[in-house]
């Protein structure tokens, strides 16, 4: 009996064992199905993100580009905003110096200057003055050029990723306007305008003329301002002396001498005037010295960037890269100003002159380059 009930006992652990066996298989089973679900679920949403975005350009730049996307939004709604700030400011310290000149400057200039001298200040200081309100003015109003909306018989390089559209040769995309810009330069904020086929000229030359005018307000007034900042810094020492005399006053003591008001204010206007000049003269000048060599090499400020990188890539095969809208210093500087013959570097570039630049902006003449130079789209 003893021997029975042990195998009773034997046999039941074993059927207790077997039956726990199978509960935690069937319940790792369960579990090896939760998490193969999970998985496919996970494949299954990687899948449908990877066809939404997946681009075959895609790289690490694009990935940078795409986080940074809502700090260029920021930036681009606030410099269209700020550009009708940045007009106005230009426009409010231009006049400012204007009306400086006109009031304190021209006065002793009459006075003191031989007639030649004057005769020069006059010509001179009008003409340089009527150039910078000129092509400030064409820059501002005059369009950049646009790529035509409907289908034309047009050879482009490119679809432009925001307008879903074609790009013709060194048509770019601008995120402030938000349209593409027939070779566009970049987007000026203290023109609220983009800088293009149709206005490049206008800028540089706005930016050429404002330097010279900057330069020559400097020189003409370099003596005055010296007198000037004497004579504010005697004003000051004087105040001082004044409030002594004014706590040690005796019946002995002579106060001492003032200055009026109108005294006070031209020496601050002529060492504003200058200040200002000088600093828009270094400032300015060195945009236009930097557009001046692109307008060299036949290069806008976005294709500088291209051309570079190219220019690498190919380095690195063992190949030199050639721009192919550069035509020769020379060449490039006449179609730029739109120079065809001699008497247009006067009528054209020395007067105010709103005839339209070379060629359209869509179509570029590459034809003319010799054989040995490489025709590497600048795009």
């Amino acid at each position: 009996m003893v021997g029975i009930r042990s195998r009773r006992r034997f046999f039941a652990s074993i059927m207790r064992l077997f039956l726990k066996c199978l509960y935690l298989g069937r319940r790792q089973r369960r579990r090896f199905k939760l998490v193969k679900r999970v998985e496919d679920f996970c494949r299954y949403g990687r899948l449908c993100f990877l066809s939404l975005v997946y681009n075959s350009f895609t790289n690490s730049d694009v990935v940078i580009d795409s986080l940074f996307e809502p700090i260029y939004w920021l930036v681009d709604h606030m410099t269209r905003w700020f550009g009708v700030v940045f007009v106005g400011l230009v426009i409010v310290l231009t006049s400012s110096i204007v009306l400086i000149v006109y009031i304190c400057v021209l006065p002793l200039i009459l006075q003191t200057y031989t007639a030649g001298w004057i005769s020069w200040h006059l010509g001179y200081g009008h003409w340089n003055l009527l150039m910078i309100v000129f092509h400030y003015y064409k820059a501002i109003t005059t369009a950049p050029g646009y790529p035509p909306k409907a289908k034309l018989d047009i050879p482009t390089v490119s679809i432009c990723r925001k307008c879903i559209s074609p790009k013709p040769a060194r048509t770019h995309h601008c995120s402030i306007c938000n349209r593409c810009i027939l070779k566009m330069d970049h987007h000026c904020p203290w023109l609220n305008n983009c800088v293009g086929h149709y206005n490049h000229r206008y800028f540089f030359s706005f930016c050429l003329f404002m330097t010279m005018g900057c330069i020559y307000c400097g020189i003409s007034s370099r003596e005055m301002f010296s007198e000037a900042y004497l004579a504010i810094e005697k004003m000051k020492l004087l105040e001082k002396e004044r409030l002594q005399f004014t706590v040690n006053q005796t019946y002995y003591q002579t106060p001492p001498p003032t200055f009026s008001f109108r005294e006070k204010m031209f020496h601050k206007c002529i060492v504003y005037l200058w200040v200002l000049c000088s600093s828009v003269a270094v400032a300015l000048g060195a945009l236009a010295l930097w557009h001046a060599v692109l307008i060299t090499r036949g290069e806008t400020s976005v294709e500088r960037h291209i051309n570079k990188k190219e220019r690498l890539r190919l380095q690195k095969k063992g190949k030199v890269f050639q721009n192919p809208y550069s035509y020769g210093r020379c060449n490039n500087w006449r179609i730029f100003f739109g120079v065809e013959t001699r008497l247009h570097w006067i009528t054209r570039i020395l007067l105010p002159s709103s005839h339209l630049p070379h060629g359209d902006g869509l179509i570029w003449n590459t034809s003319y380059r010799t054989e040995s130079q490489a025709t590497v789209l600048a795009i």
